[in-house]
């Protein structure tokens, strides 16, 4: 998670430990030398980053400029010895290649100034508002199916917008000194695609048969297609989505990457598959919701309006988050069978998983697709079996309910 604007009251400050005083010093420093005169801030206020950083937001309490009141500064730690991801450069390259795009192409906050020395970005602050969380996990049944349908479409502009400007990433990528064309899904992924087939053998009972192996495969190697290819926020968690006056706007790119996108539009029917929370959708809203994101990326991607293109892409895309998602949550001996979160509301793994390996073998079915169809039966119909009756029942996002 990252810039989290429904945070309580200003509690940094007070607390005053090194780590505020470093990043709040560290941001001063680089709004100076992008304006070329001192600026100082004040008042910092924790909004609660991944744990990979610490976001505040802080007030601007001097400037010889028109600067906004507000801004939202994030500073990264060095990445431990041995961790071949960098969350840095993925994050601040993502703002750059948005904030070059324009202010009507422009889905998240404007860059104010980045410095790679100092791992520290400087953003505008978007005020208080809502999340897409807050949305769903409200009781507004319509305001949060407009929330929806606008982080869809949002999530098809993006796309849009981004298509061909992989090798723009890429430049700005070695300029902070990343590794260009990094997924970071994709070795979680890999790790899952080798892992999962002996877990569910294991803790369920389940043989995979060799078709269906095939067709998480093929998913995986969604990670490396070159077809297709936009921006992808990678973490669509739906505390990463505000809705503002303007429209919905995405934040958080520790895995912001160039991928196909038919990855993420397979996420819609699963939302939010490596989040906690992950509640059932009214029947019908994951069908509104990819054609939403399918109006904003078919002028684009014109062979994406065919369904015998894009469908089994979706599928096999659905596949392999349901893969990952199962293989990160599916609880293993000793681990309870709780929450996927306590940090919101959130559901029992085991009701999650058993949907997604429902809703899985559905749209594998009306596919025709008899494999996946089956394999998916057979995970569910063991979870069910497994942990009783509760799991075979995942409770509607409270908006909804």
């Amino acid at each position: 998670m990252s810039v989290e604007t429904t945070a309580g009251p200003a509690n940094a400050a007070g607390a005053a430990d090194n780590e505020v005083l470093a990043t709040v010093a560290a941001a001063e420093s680089v709004l100076t030398r992008r304006f070329g005169a001192s600026i100082r801030l004040a008042d910092p206020e924790d909004l609660r980053g991944s744990g990979k950083s610490t976001v505040l937001r802080v007030r601007v309490a001097s400037t010889p400029f028109s600067l906004p009141r507000t801004l939202v500064v994030k500073s990264y730690a060095e990445p431990p010895v041995g961790e071949l991801i960098d969350p840095f450069p993925h994050e601040a390259v993502s703002y750059q290649l948005f904030t070059a795009l324009g202010q009507d192409d422009r889905i998240c906050p404007e860059l104010i100034a980045h410095d790679g020395a100092k791992r520290v970005i400087v953003l505008e602050d978007l005020g208080r508002v809502p999340t897409l969380a807050d949305k769903l996990l409200d009781h507004d049944a319509r305001s949060a199916e407009r929330a929806l349908l606008a982080w869809a479409r949002a999530l098809g502009r993006l796309h849009a917008t981004t298509a061909g400007r992989e090798a723009d990433f890429d430049a700005l990528t070695r300029r902070l000194g990343g590794r260009p064309g990094q997924d970071p899904l994709a070795r979680k992924a890999k790790v899952a695609l080798a892992e999962l087939p002996e877990m569910l053998e294991t803790l369920l009972g389940v043989t995979i048969g060799a078709e269906a192996l095939g067709h998480a495969r093929e998913g995986g190697r969604l990670l490396t297609s070159t077809q297709h290819r936009a921006f992808s926020p990678s973490d669509a968690c739906a505390d990463n989505n505000l809705i503002t006056g303007k429209g919905l706007r995405v934040l958080d790119f520790e895995g912001g990457c160039v991928r196909d996108v038919a990855l993420d539009a397979a996420a819609l029917r699963i939302p939010f598959p490596l989040c906690g929370c992950s509640f059932r959708l009214p029947n019908g809203m994951t069908e509104a919701m990819v054609a939403a994101w399918r109006a904003e990326v078919s002028p684009v991607f014109p062979d994406l309006d065919d369904d015998e293109v894009l469908m089994p892409k979706l599928l096999h895309g659905q596949l392999l988050w349901v893969w990952l998602s199962t293989w990160m949550y599916l609880p293993r001996p000793g681990v309870p069978d709780g929450p996927i979160t306590n940090r919101l509301a959130s559901p029992r793994r085991s009701s999650a998983l058993h949907a997604r390996w429902q809703r899985l073998r559905d749209d594998a079915g009306r596919l025709k697709a008899p494999a996946v169809a089956e394999h998916a039966d057979q995970v569910a119909a063991a979870i069910a079996e497994q942990y009783g009756a509760e799991a075979v029942h995942l409770p509607l996002f409270p908006a909804f309910s």
